[in-house]
């Protein structure tokens, strides 16, 4: 496997990650995850669906559903769950505190890289307002053969738009996020202002903020100056 690139100074592309980076969308779908696993015989606390799903791909999760119950789950299981995420998103989904001033105020390229579906992100950022910011720079692990924690998603990023990874930054809200840029040798900002705590985003090359306010002067900072060792 080749070895990631040393991250260098100048930034050249933000890559942000959209649940719970753009969209206050992870409240909404953890409180709705507990629901529908203990529907299915797996009783976790909101703490524990954050560690193990949050910033993962809908097949891991499934995946990891499937291995603890220890069977398969039927063809459609999903049909009889997926009101419960529509009805909470299409009436209490809304934009992260700040993200769009934010996001004014970032004078770089800027994509999306999120663990979601291409369907799901069209739909979500075109609720919210956002979706216009990103048309043709949006990718989604669909697209890729191994999703977060592994840096697959953010090099097809960097690679679709001609950026050298080192040249990249990723801005996430969960651990497997933050390990998958550092795979990728692309510097992390964690926003914890979320879900997930600040020290499972803390890390080499991993600047944790919790405020949307802060993201570009950290950002402008970064630019100017080699990543922390």
């Amino acid at each position: 496997m080749t070895e990631p690139a040393e991250p260098t100074g100048s930034i050249d592309l933000v890559v942000l990650d959209c649940d719970g980076v753009l969209l206050d969308s992870e409240r909404l779908a953890v409180r709705v995850d507990a629901v529908v696993l203990a529907a299915l015989g797996w009783e976790l606390s909101t703490e524990e669906i954050v560690e193990r799903f949050v910033g993962r791909s809908h097949a891991s999760m499934v995946a990891q559903i499937e291995s603890h119950l220890g069977r398969s789950l039927p063809a459609g299981w999903e049909a009889e769950f997926q009101p419960l995420y529509d009805e909470a998103f299409a009436t209490e989904l809304v934009p992260v505190d700040g993200v769009e001033a934010a996001l004014d105020a970032i004078d770089l390229p800027t994509c999306v890289a999120s663990s979601s579906s291409h369907e799901r992100l069209r739909a979500t950022l075109t609720r919210t307002g956002l979706h216009h910011r990103f048309a043709g720079r949006i990718f989604s692990a669909s697209e890729v053969a191994n999703g977060k924690p592994a840096p697959d998603l953010f090099l097809h990023a960097a690679a679709a738009l001609g950026v050298d990874p080192a040249r990249c930054v990723v801005v996430e809200d969960s651990k497997y996020g933050v390990a998958a840029a550092r795979a990728a040798g692309m510097r992390a900002f964690g926003y914890a202002g979320g879900l997930t705590p600040a020290d499972w985003l803390a890390g080499p090359d991993t600047v944790v903020f919790d405020s949307m306010a802060e993201l570009p002067g950290l950002i402008s900072e970064a630019a100017r100056r080699p990543p922390r060792r």
